[in-house]
């Protein structure tokens, strides 16, 4: 009944090589005990109403391994944001085992730690995330008020939420917002608040948060053509470097001296130039020459914050 559409009492019966009788006294048990089975009089079809019960699933050791400690952990209080659910089911797996697996799996999971970086709780905005989860899966349109960073005010929209994304440091909502007339990146921290309404959508066939955010660097696609970026690691951090997938179109090469030469294609170059900062003077941006007058202003705009600090400090003293 649950993997079908349903079927007559003869049918079941037929199915499950038992008497009709028995087929109306199990259904009768099936009710009393909780399961919502319902009897639909046109088509003369007993079936079930909505998912009740997901099927049992056998896992093997390294399987049941691999979920009861990515997301107990992930799950737990302070690490990944509104992801509770994942570790309850964690813990109703991990007690469904059999003792001494129970005991084994145990102990191989506190040896193993997950250390992401740092993110933003999202305080209070566990409602909005649940409101959100509802909205896609019902592809129901919802307005939105959000502290926009790029407006610099608070704007409202009716937004077609497409898919939540986790990324780096917060969870994120991709969607069509009637505002900006095309898909956008809603932060959910900025979301102030949020009402769901009765208007349905069709999410656009072919949609991905990949084809959405093309080659940007992180978050922020920006408009135009995309950029060559070639950069120049010094040795003491080449390694490192390209230790990472930082993008999916990076290529790397090592130099003779130990220093790495770095490319990549991106959509928008303001993303990879905080980056390319966070290396301070290991870096030399060689192409484009956009990026690099870019990463020089911020340099210098940087420099004379600091001399600023240290003539207030002479003068103090």
């Amino acid at each position: 009944m649950q993997a079908g559409a349903g079927d007559s009492p003869d049918g079941l019966a037929a199915a499950c090589g038992v008497s009709r009788r028995t087929i109306f006294r199990d259904l009768e048990t099936l009710k009393s005990a909780g399961v919502p089975i319902a009897f639909d009089k046109t088509s003369n079809q007993y079936a079930l109403a909505g998912a009740h019960f997901l099927p049992p699933v056998n896992f093997t050791a390294a399987e049941a391994l691999s979920l009861i400690a990515v997301a107990k952990q992930l799950g737990d209080e302070g690490r990944l944001p509104f992801l509770g659910p994942a570790r309850a089911a964690a813990l109703k797996l991990e007690g469904s085992l059999p003792a001494q697996l129970r005991e084994e799996l145990q102990t191989v999971a506190r040896s193993i730690q997950f250390r992401i970086n740092s993110f933003d709780p999202l305080t209070g905005k566990q409602e909005i995330y649940e409101q959100l989860v509802d909205a896609i899966a019902g592809r129901r349109v919802v307005v939105i008020q959000y502290g926009s960073l790029t407006e610099w005010e608070t704007i409202r929209t009716r937004l077609r939420p497409y898919q939540l994304l986790f990324n780096r440091h917060s969870w994120y909502v991709v969607g069509r917002s009637t505002l900006h007339k095309g898909p956008r990146t809603f932060n959910l921290s900025r979301i102030d608040s949020l009402e769901p309404t009765r208007q349905t959508f069709a999410r656009p066939r072919g949609f991905s948060v990949d084809r959405y955010l093309g080659n940007a660097w992180n978050l922020i696609p920006e408009p135009g053509p995309d950029h060559h970026v070639h950069l120049r690691f010094a040795p003491l951090v080449a390694h490192n470097v390209a230790e990472v997938r930082w993008h999916k179109t990076q290529q790397t090469a090592f130099r003779p001296d130990g220093s790495l030469d770095f490319h990549a294609r991106v959509s928008g170059l303001n993303e990879i130039a905080w980056w390319v900062l966070g290396y301070g003077d290991q870096v030399e941006v060689l192409k484009t020459a956009k990026l690099r007058r870019l990463v020089a202003a911020r340099v210098k705009n940087m420099h004379a914050t600091y001399s600023a600090t240290e003539d207030d400090s002479h003068d103090n003293s």
